[in-house]
């Protein structure tokens, strides 16, 4: 390698072929910044052509939500101007590469939906599109920077570096390198180089970084009248960074540079974490004479108390959503909303209605990222794709089961496994409440009583229990079992329980009437002549009075108020004898689902007491 950039670096001229530009060594050592805008462009929600936008992930982990918001924004870009969204897989860093980290990256955004039209499996017209196959491109390029005098060989050890560093830190210096490679005369470091001498290719950054404009923070350095830094550290003085490593790679400076000017990318979409390093950037792009992309540094996301976010605190791989059951229009609808301003009514969009409503509109500043937002979301999405025949719902219902099977979250009763057909017993359970669907764990642990023969905490009162066996008996036991007919069934079921404590309450009021006035009798007996014959006339006498009175008052009908509560308790009777009092659907839905038999099981377990239900049978 280090031959290979000795002999090359000894052409005069540097020729493009990207965009046939011919710069002179004279020329281009110049600083020339004929690639960057004269004059501060306009803050614009849209380019007015195609953009080329890429997503360049490295290999090192996996997706999180961090990353795949910077995927998502790149890709609506392109897609909401008619252009092309590349991905570039930025693999030069083989030490710290995870084996299986480049086949799942590409696995979730398949299943977010963000396929790339440019990139691995697909190719492109500017392939190949992992770094790791680019590898003479950025050495050639590399030539060309030492060619024109805007880089040169560094053969300083680490041990000098470490050293330099930390006497400079000790000054309360910044802890750049001080340029001592920079000033070996050029045949000199071409022939140590030609030798198999160790070292690397540094850049040699200009006196003053140029200024560039950011579509969110605006003109960023000094370079122009009343232009303000984005943030404190672009005034922060820099090294000469490394561009080639001593084992021939590229850094990700010169990669992304050289990459994102040949695959003719328009705009860069990425974190404020690189805004301190873009200076740098726009001095690379001026020193090969290309015109940089537009670039938008979008804020990090962070935790409520504003610290990074971290796998405590959402900052999981994507996969993790997939698995438990989030669907990826709503992991997309949540990462668009972190730093991105619309002016939609609603927050909750599609993919198609996110593309068409993207502008570069971002939130400068860190966004707080909280789990409600995401269940809101999927909750919402639910609503408009759980109903059969949709895909979601079919793919949710083959989870649900699959789960079911396994035994996790709960134990499924054999009863159920074995029925006629489980997946379609599922399907009706989701069907009646698929409004309380969020997560398929959740939805099994919150409706284990549609699957396990659940032991019930509730008790019938002892006061309703007779009335509510006859009336499961005639009234249930000869309904029609759907839910149409249940809905009828219920009221008439309140009614007569309602007509039962009507009869009960009184013949209660005669019988507790007729103890009063016998007790009077008793008593006044007592007083007067103990005797049987003059008790049996006083006996006589309270009979014929209670006669004469007749009913108590108010209790010769069933009132509103009466079928009213008795259709409340009926309804909680049903909940606590077929769910155990647990929420859900509703109660006809309910019936419907569990069935016949089963209903009028779990009711006679609910109204008689357990020494006894082996002498009573309701079905």
């Amino acid at each position: 390698m280090a031959l290979l950039l000795s002999l090359a670096s000894r052409r005069a001229n540097f020729v493009c072929t990207s965009c046939s530009l011919r710069l002179s060594r004279a020329a281009v050592r110049q600083q020339s910044n004929h690639a960057a805008p004269k004059k501060p462009p306009k803050k614009t929600a849209l380019p007015e052509g195609p953009a080329r936008t890429r997503f360049a992930p490295s290999p090192t982990g996996y997706l999180h939500l961090g990353s795949l918001r910077t995927a998502l924004f790149n890709y609506l870009l392109a897609k909401r101007t008619g252009g092309q969204f590349l991905l570039r897989i930025e693999d030069t860093d083989q030490k710290r590469t995870v084996s299986d980290a480049e086949a799942r990256l590409l696995d979730d955004l398949k299943w977010a939906g963000l396929q790339w039209d440019e990139g691995p499996e697909v190719g492109g017209p500017y392939g190949p599109y992992r770094q790791s196959e680019r590898t003479k491109l950025y050495q050639a390029h590399a030539t060309k920077l030492l060619e024109t005098g805007h880089a040169y060989r560094c053969f300083c050890t680490p041990e000098r570096l470490n050293d330099l560093a930390q006497h400079r830190a000790q000054l309360g210096l910044p802890t750049d390198y001080d340029r001592k490679c920079a000033h070996i005369p050029k045949e000199e470091a071409e022939d140590r180089a030609a030798k198999g001498e160790s070292h690397v290719v540094r850049l040699l950054v200009p006196d003053n970084y140029p200024a560039f404009f950011d579509l969110v923070y605006g003109m960023v350095g000094k370079a122009g009248k009343g232009t303000k830094p984005a943030t404190k550290k672009v005034d922060d003085a820099y090294d000469d960074p490394i561009v080639l490593k001593s084992d021939g790679l590229p850094t990700y400076h010169l990669a992304n540079v050289v990459d994102d000017h040949h695959m003719k990318i328009t705009h860069v979409i990425r974190g404020t974490e690189w805004l301190p390093s873009t200076p740098r950037h726009v001095a690379m792009y001026n020193a090969f004479g290309w015109e940089p992309p537009a670039f938008a540094h979008v804020g990090l996301l962070v935790d409520e108390a504003g610290n990074k976010l971290s796998k405590r605190n959402m900052d999981i791989d994507v996969a993790y959503y997939q698995k438990n059951g989030y669907l990826p229009e709503v992991v997309n609808n949540f990462v668009a909303l972190l730093g991105w301003s619309h002016r939609n009514r609603s927050d909750v969009m599609s993919m198609h209605e996110l593309i068409d409503s993207f502008t570069i509109k971002f939130t400068k500043g860190n966004t707080t990222v909280t789990e409600d937002k995401l269940h809101y979301l999927q909750h919402q999405h639910l609503l408009r794709r759980m109903v059969p025949g949709d895909a979601v719902f079919d793919k949710t219902v083959d989870q649900l089961v699959s789960m079911l099977k396994s035994g996790d979250p709960i134990s499924c009763d054999q009863r159920v496994l074995d029925g006629p057909s489980l997946r379609d017993y599922v399907a009706a359970v989701l069907r009646i409440d698929a409004k309380n669907y969020a997560k398929p764990s959740d939805f099994l642990a919150d409706h284990a009583y549609f699957f396990t023969d659940f032991t019930t905490s509730k008790k019938c009162e002892d006061s309703d229990r007779g009335l509510l066996l006859q009336v499961y008996t005639t009234v249930f036991g000869e309904c029609d079992w759907t839910a149409a007919a249940l809905h009828k069934c219920i009221p008439e079921a309140a009614n007569l329980i309602a007509a039962g404590r009507l009869e009960s309450d009184g013949e209660k009021a005669a019988r507790e009437n007729l103890e009063e006035q016998i007790r009077s009798v008793l008593a006044q007996g007592k007083s007067e002549d103990e005797t049987a014959a003059a008790l049996h006339e006083h006996i006589a006498e309270a009979g014929e009075k209670i006669v004469e009175a007749g009913p108590p008052p108010n209790q010769d009908e069933v009132s509103d108020s009466m079928i009213k509560a008795a259709k409340k308790d009926m309804y909680k009777h049903l909940r606590n004898a077929l769910a155990d009092g647990k929420p859900g659907p509703g109660i006809a839905d309910m019936m419907e689902v569990l069935g016949r038999k089963e209903c009028l099981r779990r009711m006679e377990r609910y109204c008689v007491p357990s020494h006894l239900l082996d002498t009573f049978l309701l079905v």
